[in-house]
């Protein structure tokens, strides 16, 4: 949006084939897809309710925010509470953020959508760093390009949802998903390499 035409590389997936996973990496790995699955289906679901004026925006915004306490819930074991619960206010932010670009848009006030998206790209590189900071087997420069390919795709899903290209906004969808479970992933296995211990079987 907005002329941003960010440069920035794929990471390569490191993915251990999940036969060698002993059952507690399953079962982390499948709690995480399911958050940042969670974390779309909301974000998409409130993109929806914001455009289209739904009764249930505030509902659904709620439902939304709740995926940031959820995440911190899932870290809490590993990290503990204070490390946790920042993570939460970063991701929540990330979520608050989004809701506000979107009602820039939607009401045509370019200043507040730039100043929104301003925001959106450095809280990514907050949480970027944040993560590489509490994990050495994350990277801060993969998080980085994750989370900016993450934005770049939500951005298209909301400026296609506003000018009621629906076909695209669909088509989005299935590139925001697979990028969403890849995020899911690499933290999976950056869990599972820091504390080696806790999935030994």
């Amino acid at each position: 949006m907005y002329g941003y035409s960010p440069t920035y590389y794929y990471c390569v997936h490191r993915n251990i084939p999940s036969m060698a996973w002993p059952l507690s990496k399953v079962m982390l790995n499948q709690k995480l897809r399911a958050l940042w699955e969670q974390h779309i289906y909301w974000t998409r679901l409130t993109v929806n309710a914001i455009v289209g004026g739904q009764p249930d925006e505030k509902e659904t915004t709620e439902r939304l925010l709740r995926n940031a306490t959820d995440f911190a819930e899932a870290l809490t074991p590993f990290y503990g509470p204070a490390i946790a619960a920042r993570f939460g206010e970063l991701l929540r932010e990330h979520l608050t953020i989004a809701a506000e670009l979107v009602k820039a848009l939607l009401a045509g006030n370019t200043a507040a959508a730039e100043d929104a998206q301003k925001r959106w790209f450095a809280n990514a590189d907050a949480i970027a760093e944040f993560l590489s900071r509490i994990n050495p087997y994350w990277s801060q420069t993969e998080w980085k390009n994750m989370l900016y390919d993450h934005l770049r795709l939500l951005s298209i899903e909301v400026t296609s949802r506003i000018a009621g290209n629906y076909k695209e906004n669909i088509a989005i969808n299935d590139q925001i998903e697979p990028q969403a479970l890849m995020m899911a992933d690499v933290m999976t296995n950056g869990i599972v390499q820091q504390f080696p211990a806790a999935f030994t079987r």
